[in-house]
């Protein structure tokens, strides 16, 4: 399989802030039409990673290549990263995002938005000022899956929120999840509720990939689930 068929291939990236090694040569290859988590504790780099992968922060070494290409503004427009950090106007009502977030993509899919709108229980009108941390996140992420972006990025969407959002939140991904022509990444420690979701998993430990492969592969040959093997790896 050559590289323009993966979605994402990555060799040895580095990442240095300051004193800091936040990567350390880290290796991947993301075959098109999966889901993959992408696990570890907070600090292990996986923000890191996929803000070096979404052209947010430039790598001190190693290569990118995205559906074939190395970054560049084309490839900018093939994702559609949802960080863990919150971008969101707070004096806007949730319609108002929506229709912000429309003018700046070409993948845009309205009839998605609204349908997603209506799945997640939110209201167009209302302001997002108004909103719990859960719904703010449901509303994030209609932005990333209202798109037809080749590869999604999802940077610990699952953090700090209810039970029922992170539920609505799995059943939103596994519904809008468009099948071979889409490749989503998930960085996530919250594995327990959420392992259902991956197709694959890496690990990774202090910037270093601790462990990779498929999930079902894992499970049968290690003899336990994917929460247990995160526990395992991360004491």
């Amino acid at each position: 399989m050559t590289t323009a068929e993966h979605a994402l291939v990555v060799r040895d990236l580095r990442k240095r802030y300051s004193q800091v090694e936040a990567l350390k040569g880290i290796s991947m290859t993301l075959p098109r039409g999966e889901i993959w988590g992408l696990l570890g504790p907070n600090g292990s780099g996986k923000s890191t990673f996929l803000k070096c992968v979404a052209g947010l922060v430039k790598p001190d070494g190693g290569e990118i290549q995205i559906l074939g290409e190395t970054p560049s503004r084309r490839t900018k427009a093939q994702i559609a990263f949802v960080p863990e950090v919150e971008s969101l106007y707070r004096w806007m009502t949730v319609g108002q995002v929506l229709d912000f977030t429309a003018a700046f993509f070409d993948d845009w899919q309205p009839e998605t938005a609204l349908e997603l709108l209506e799945f997640m229980h939110l209201d167009g009108k209302s302001r997002v000022s108004s909103l719990s941390k859960g719904m703010r996140t449901r509303l994030r992420l209609i932005l990333a899956l209202a798109r037809r972006a080749p590869l999604v990025l999802l940077d610990e969407p699952f953090s700090g929120i209810d039970p029922s959002s992170r539920d609505r939140i799995v059943e939103g991904i596994i519904r809008e999840f468009k099948g071979e022509e889409q490749t989503v990444l998930i960085s996530t420690h919250a594995v327990g509720d959420t392992e259902q979701l991956f197709d694959s998993v890496v690990f990774l430990a202090e910037g270093r990939v601790a462990l990779q492969g498929s999930a079902e592969e894992l499970r049968r040959s290690r003899g336990r689930s994917i929460n247990d093997l995160f526990k395992e790896v991360f004491p």
